[in-house]
């Protein structure tokens, strides 16, 4: 049936929503509301969007109970963003994967890979590794000697994951991520930066996902933590003896350096910037390009570097564009000054 396509009322059925308009409307697909067309369903977020749902061409919409007068039949759910996740799995669903290590795999001999696993094409499994079940490592993935990869986890091509490191279960990673490199550990001896040994290693637990090309270094001695439920974006860079707590999302290009202590649900923008030994209490926002080197207290929004609060930063930016006319402002006040004091 989903190859064929879904009528509107079949899918109501499945997502516990209902159908105002024309239940036996059938689409073959999602898109956009611009790209959308008479074959589609088109999700409207909320009601800053209708008037892109007015000049869409899609088929049929999904969309909120609150979201009316749209010129097609319409989805109707408590929780589209949620909705739209079982929708695009109906139309999306995973490529079947199929058990076993590719021939040309190098697994050694004493690795433990579970009968559901899948290994595939040039991937390199070390001594000592294991690898549970239902896990997929895509081609020319590498495995170190005594790493640990958890049930249903995916790695995806070119991922690394360093010897001793530790991933948790039903963990994506993403490619070209590498987990468990040296930390950037150096001490200066009069004449030459003397590397310190990074012995530690790499926890992530459960529910992570993490972007292409991140990189997360082992620590010097104790792990690196990534906590339960935590989304990393591509491109980030987390250092030695950080740990980052639940459900934090972090966007991409951030930096945190060493020894850092990120709470439960924080919010990191792109770019953000924290400094090493620093603390970012649960619940705190840095929107992008903010850069920190003092703990945050939980719950704050900051922005800008050094970060301000959010309430200041934003005063003061919009009082930086006014800045060239306060200036010729001033500058005719004190010629004025000037001429109303001459005869004094």
């Amino acid at each position: 049936m989903g190859g064929a396509g879904f009528t509107l009322g079949q899918l109501a059925a499945i997502l516990k929503g209902t159908v105002d308009g024309d239940a036996a409307r059938v689409v073959t697909g999602v898109a956009s509301l611009e790209a959308a067309g008479p074959q589609h369903v088109a999700f409207v977020a909320d009601g800053r969007y209708r008037q892109a749902a007015l000049a869409s061409r899609a088929g049929a919409f999904l969309a909120a109970d609150d979201v009316h007068d749209l010129p097609a039949p319409v989805i109707r759910c408590r929780e589209p963003r949620l909705t739209l996740i079982e929708l695009l799995h109906l139309f999306h669903p995973p490529a079947s994967v199929v058990p076993g290590v590719d021939a040309s795999a190098r697994v050694a001999a004493d690795a433990r890979v579970h009968p559901t696993a899948t290994v595939g094409a040039l991937a390199v499994v070390g001594a000592g590794a294991v690898i549970g079940a239902h896990a997929h490592l895509h081609p020319l993935v590498y495995v170190g000697p005594g790493a640990e990869i958890g049930e249903e986890s995916v790695l995806h091509p070119h991922v690394v994951v360093r010897e001793g490191v530790r991933v948790g279960r039903r963990v994506i990673v993403h490619a070209g991520a590498v987990l468990g490199a040296d930390g950037f550990g150096y001490t200066w001896d009069g004449s030459a930066h003397r590397k310190i040994p990074q012995v530690g290693s790499v926890v992530i637990e459960d529910d992570v996902e993490l972007g292409a090309n991140t990189t997360i270094d082992r620590g010097t001695l104790g792990p690196t933590i990534v906590r339960r439920g935590v989304k990393i974006d591509n491109l980030v860079m987390v250092a030695h003896n950080v740990e980052i707590g639940e459900d934090t999302v972090i966007a991409a290009q951030t930096g945190i350096s060493g020894s850092c202590r990120i709470g439960r649900g924080v919010v990191l923008g792109g770019q953000v910037g924290i400094g090493d030994h620093v603390t970012v209490g649960d619940g705190a926002m840095l929107s992008s390009q903010s850069g920190v080197v003092s703990d945050v207290p939980a719950g704050v929004k900051l922005a800008g570097t050094y970060g301000r609060p959010l309430m200041e930063f934003q005063r003061i930016w919009v009082t930086e564009a006014q800045l060239p006319d306060m200036l010729r402002r001033l500058r005719a006040l004190e010629r004025r000054l000037e001429e109303l004091t001459k005869g004094e």
